[in-house]
């Protein structure tokens, strides 16, 4: 499945999307008087096995009837996640990136966090803030926790995953360097474009083949595979679980490949700026796009 976090008249609705089509599932189950399903992104991320089957069901049907031809121009996305209890990010995770940076490969996996200020939607207006002057993109795999997690093991990591997104790690550079804590220039609001879709981990069979990109105004920065990931996505779960419990709705952003600003030399640097715009996109899972004002 393909779903959506719709943003209607202020309220958060739960989409899908199906056959290149939009379908309001909140609008329709209301209009159908069905309460028995879950109508918010949440709702679905929190909902029990059995009820979880049934939306899958549902859709099933909801497929064959609905003649809906919304398309992503007529929506407003939201954060695929509007509520995780926790963002937590792996810092140098690719090797061909921890190569331009001239850095080390890490030993285990770096950590830092995002708060929940920092989300926002595919095709969403970002400010530049006026505290930075190395605003930089990272197109990065986002993990979507379905089940609580604790102390798993990495052959079973995977099953506890919910579906995957495209996210876009904004990172403030001369705020992330200024001290050894990169928590600063990670946090800032709208920090965190992620969608337009969770895609649910059927349609994704493995998560360490798949090809990313990033582009600038049109012009590409970014080329890259989820298999140039030091730490696998298992790994990765598996890691932080033995430290503290994952809980259904939890992001994970996995590392961004090589091609960022920071990455070239330093005349060639190309920060964002006002009047920029972002595409960062992953197979299978779609594309989010940031205008930056």
């Amino acid at each position: 499945m393909k779903l959506a976090n719709l943003e209607v008249n202020g309220n958060s609705h739960l989409g899908v999307c199906i056959n290149d089509s939009i379908i309001d599932v909140t609008k329709t189950l209301a209009n159908e008087q069905r309460t028995d399903l879950p109508t918010s992104m949440m709702d679905y991320i929190n909902a029990d096995d059995h009820t979880q089957h049934a939306f899958q069901d549902y859709l099933t049907t909801l497929s064959k009837t609905n003649s809906s031809n919304l398309t992503e121009t007529d929506v407003t996305f939201g954060p695929v996640v509007p509520h995780p209890e926790k963002i937590i990010c792996v810092g140098l995770n690719y090797r061909k990136h921890a190569d331009e940076t001239n850095s080390p490969y890490p030993e285990v996996p770096i950590l830092f966090n995002k708060f929940n200020n920092t989300l926002t939607g595919h095709n969403h207006d970002v400010v530049v803030p006026a505290v930075t002057n190395e605003l930089d993109y990272e197109v990065e795999l986002a993990i979507v926790i379905g089940q609580t997690a604790s102390q798993v093991s990495e052959e079973d990591a995977l099953n506890y995953v919910l579906g995957y997104a495209t996210a876009n790690d904004l990172s403030a550079r001369d705020l992330q360097l200024r001290t050894p804590q990169w928590l600063l220039g990670k946090t800032l609001d709208d920090f965190n474009p992620i969608g337009p879709y969770l895609v649910t981990k059927d349609e994704v069979p493995d998560p360490q083949q798949l090809a990313l990109t990033t582009t600038v105004n049109g012009k590409t920065r970014q080329v890259s595979n989820t298999s140039d990931m030091i730490f696998t996505c298992k790994e990765i779960i598996n890691y932080i679980s033995q430290h503290f419990t994952l809980k259904p709705g939890d992001i994970i952003l996995t590392g961004t490949p090589e091609g960022v600003a920071m990455g070239m030399p330093e005349t060639e640097r190309e920060y964002l700026k006002s009047g920029d715009t972002v595409t960062v996109s992953i197979e299978k899972l779609g594309s989010c796009t940031t205008r930056f004002i």
